[in-house]
Formats: structure tokens, sequence, C-alpha cells
């Protein structure tokens, strides 16, 4: 048999390694992405509320959002807009998980595996796991950060009718084209550098913390490469996760969601910095975790579900485990 026919005679995984790894990871998020959608909504609503550079330009006058907590703010959703707006800017959310998460796993396993290297006893130092998670997140927010963009405006077209604003979009490819046609290509990545902050530090927490957690129990506890193991390193990595990358989805947030001009420049906020600064000085620090409870809630389940669809994805593909 020629090498043709006997890679031929290869399965899928085999022959395209990466490209598997790509599709089954995508699948794995859009699952966890639909399960826990309506909290995401829940936190970024949460996160717009109160806004003080909204309301030093007057924009927010006789229109202010009463505080709410994480579950009074999803019941008043149900409420004045109805239950399926809890899951309103899913679609453009999974298009983002399909390229966010497929690029992410890929490019940590390729740099810890082919780049950084393991150790000798098979181990991944924790330096060279924040180094690969940090990058790894980063690389793969970039290239997903339009979708992250349209999913956020999206998630605010319930808010705006509520307010009698009229609506800005008619479904998803109307978003990307609207905001490609007033901010040009440039446009679609508004928000970028926040966003892939938050993404570095979110999978420092994610990514970082499952790898590390899941082989420091395998090499030193009696605990097998199972559904328990997976259990006990995605809460972690959720716990991580939402206390690291809390402050910049708040800037993130904020950057994507303000108004702008022609031009496509912000009204509200120069730069994440700048965001950051007047974020602080008129809210408090702690304005910089609006949402944490649901994100907390959202990121917990959606790790576990994450990783343990993903792990018994590729256990039932003949993929090695993560």
């Amino acid at each position: 048999m020629s090498p043709a026919e006997d890679e031929k005679s290869l399965p899928l995984p085999e022959r395209w390694p990466r490209a598997s790894k790509f599709a089954l990871s995508a699948c794995a998020a859009a699952v966890a992405e639909l399960v826990t959608f309506p909290l995401d909504l829940t936190k970024t609503r949460l996160q717009v509320q109160g806004e003080a550079a909204i309301h030093r330009n007057g924009a927010a006058a006789g229109q202010a959002v009463p505080y709410r907590g994480m579950l009074r703010t999803a019941a008043g959703i149900v409420r004045e807009e109805g239950l399926r707006k809890l899951w309103q800017g899913a679609t453009p959310a999974v298009y983002r998980h399909i390229v966010y998460s497929g690029v992410r796993m890929v490019a940590y396993e390729h740099l810890r595996d082919s780049v950084l290297g393991r150790a000798e006893d098979e181990s991944f130092p924790f330096w060279k796991a924040v180094v690969g998670g940090m990058s790894a997140g980063a690389i793969g927010q970039f290239f997903a950060s339009p979708t992250d963009l349209v999913k956020v405006q999206m998630q605010m077209e319930g808010k705006r009718k509520l307010e009698g604003k009229p609506l800005r979009f008619r479904g998803v490819h109307h978003a990307f084209m609207k905001i490609l046609s007033e901010g040009g290509i440039r446009g679609l990545w508004a928000g970028w550098v926040p966003n892939v902050q938050r993404a570095a530090l979110v999978n420092m927490g994610d990514l970082t913390t499952y790898d590390s957690v899941k082989h420091f129990l395998l090499l030193n506890t009696p605990l097998v490469d199972n559904s328990v193991t997976h259990s006990i390193a995605s809460c972690c990595s959720g716990v991580v996760a939402a206390v690291l990358g809390t402050p910049a989805d708040v800037v993130k947030t904020r950057i994507m969601n303000q108004p702008r001009d022609k031009q496509g420049r912000g009204l509200l906020y120069k730069s994440s910095m700048d965001c950051l600064v007047q974020t602080v000085q008129g809210e408090g620090f702690m304005s910089l975790y609006k949402g944490f409870v649901p994100t907390w809630m959202r990121m917990a389940p959606w790790s576990l579900v994450f990783w343990l669809t993903y792990e018994q994805i590729r256990r039932i593909c003949g993929v090695s485990s993560f």
C-alpha cells in the first residue's frame, strides 16, 4: 500500500489533527454557550447600568435603569421583554465561540506540545501554562472579536426598545453589515484591545488552571483521567477565570456598547484605559466587578459543560485526552 493510500486509511483525527480538534472544541463550546447564555445576557445588562460617562454626557436623563441583582435583572428581562429575549444575541455568541474556542484550544495544544514543550515527566510547568494560556486566549479572541462586538450590541437591543429608542439591527447579518458600513473593517474590531486583554486573563484562569489542576491531580493523587478529575479541574478554572476576567470584561462591554460618531470613534471613551479610569473615578473600584456573580455563575457551569463535553467528544472520536 502506497503512503498516500496509508494516509487515506487513517481516521480523520489522525489525518487532520488540528482541524479535528478545532471542530471538536467548537462543538463543545456551542453546547456550553447555549446552555449558559441567559447568564451572559444578564451580566452584560448589569455591566452597563449606572454608567458614569453616560450620565456626564446627559444621555441617560430620565431613563436611568434601577440597579437590580442578577435574579431580578433576569426576571425583569423575562417580564418586560419575554422569555426568548434571554437568548437575544445567542447566534453571534455561538459564531464567536466556534472561532474563539476552536482557535484557542488548537493554539494552546500547539504551544504546549510543540513550542514550549513538556517536562520529561510529561508535566507542563506552571509558568509555561500561563504563557500558553494567555497567548492562546489572545490569539483566539483577536480572530473572534467582530462576532463578540455583534453579540454585545445585539444583547442591548431589548434595553433600547424599552427606552423608546429605535432598534439598530434586524438580525446578525444586518448588524455585521451596518457596523462594517459605518466604521469600515476597523469598526468590526472596535474594543478589540480590552477584548484581547480580557481573553488573555480569562484563559490564564481557564486553560492554565484546568490543565495545571488536571495534571497535578493525575500525577499526585489516586484520581484517574475521568469525569471526576475533569469536573474538579473545570470548577477551579471557572472561579479563577471569573476573578481575573471580570474587570476587563466590564471595560470591554462598555467600549463595545458606547455610541459612535460617523467615523466610528467612540463618544464616551477614548480608549480602554480611559474607560477604566472613568469607571473607577465615577463609580468606584468595585464597579469593575459589576456582573461578577452572573459572570462567575456562568463561567462555572460553562467551564464544566465545555470541558466535560470536550473531553468526552475527544474520547469518542479517538483523540487523546486534553
